[in-house]
């Protein structure tokens, strides 16, 4: 399917969690007991470092320039000490970069399905970029969760596509699955919830804007509810920030 809105013929006969977008995943990538999450090697971490700083001035120029790209609520992002998890709508290929530019100068670690750690080129900057992938194999989530807890321990950021999958230019909010609010509950952090949003350019004499403009809102941090068990302030939190970008979208 090209990069184009979901129309209501395909939300009436797309299942929420499918995959619309498919890409080329030639490459081989497998996940086994040996391997490392996050990874802490100094020349690996020192070219990350060099690519962000490439990186930052010329995503916030292709997004400002190819999708009129802002962000509102920046400011509640600033008066978290500890680690946090975000989490977005996934309604772009680039809604990654633009989720990292929000959350600048801090970084920002992503999740993503470990097939896209087969597509060409794409597999080596989303790693550089330090993307986390979730395996397939079930045998090996302990060590995936327990790379994801290490980073919350350690104050960092880790974004979350709770919807599951990119449905381009959607513009309603669709059902959440547990893993973000697993992991805020575990490790008593916030989850920071935001918002795409896109804009149709109306006047005609703007004809070198994009005619279709992005808006990352960001919303206030939500905390787990510690007088709930586990389970029951997984689903509460789940569902406070289902409720809160549902709202941000009408």
């Amino acid at each position: 399917m090209q990069l184009e809105s979901i129309d209501k013929q395909d939300e009436e006969n797309i299942p929420e969690d499918s995959h619309v977008l498919h890409f080329w995943q030639p490459c081989k990538f497998e996940i086994d007991e040996d391997f490392d999450f996050v990874s802490d090697n100094f020349i690996f971490n020192t070219f990350s470092n060099l690519l962000y700083l490439i990186a930052y001035p010329l995503l916030i120029l292709i997004n400002k320039l190819f999708f009129g790209f802002k962000i509102e609520g920046k400011e509640n992002l600033e008066n978290i000490d500890s680690g946090k998890v975000t989490i977005s709508n996934h309604v772009h290929p680039m809604d990654c970069t633009m989720v990292g530019l929000a959350n600048a100068p801090k970084k920002t670690f992503y999740t993503s399905l470990e097939n896209n750690f087969k597509i060409p080129i794409v597999r080596r900057i989303i790693k550089l970029l330090n993307t986390v992938p979730i395996p397939n194999n079930i045998k090996y989530t302990k060590n995936f969760m327990s790379s994801i807890d290490e980073l919350l321990q350690n104050n960092k950021t880790i974004h979350f596509y709770p919807e599951g999958s990119l449905w381009p230019y959607y513009t309603k909010i669709r059902h959440f699955k547990n893993g973000a609010f697993d992991f805020a509950v575990r490790n008593n952090v916030p989850i920071v919830p935001m918002v795409f949003k896109f804009n149709k350019q109306k006047r005609l004499l703007d004809i070198l804007k994009p005619k279709t403009t992005i808006t990352l809102v960001i919303k206030e941090p939500i905390y787990p509810n510690k007088l709930l068990p586990k389970k029951e302030a997984i689903l509460d939190l789940k569902e406070r920030a289902y409720n809160i970008m549902c709202n941000e979208t009408k």
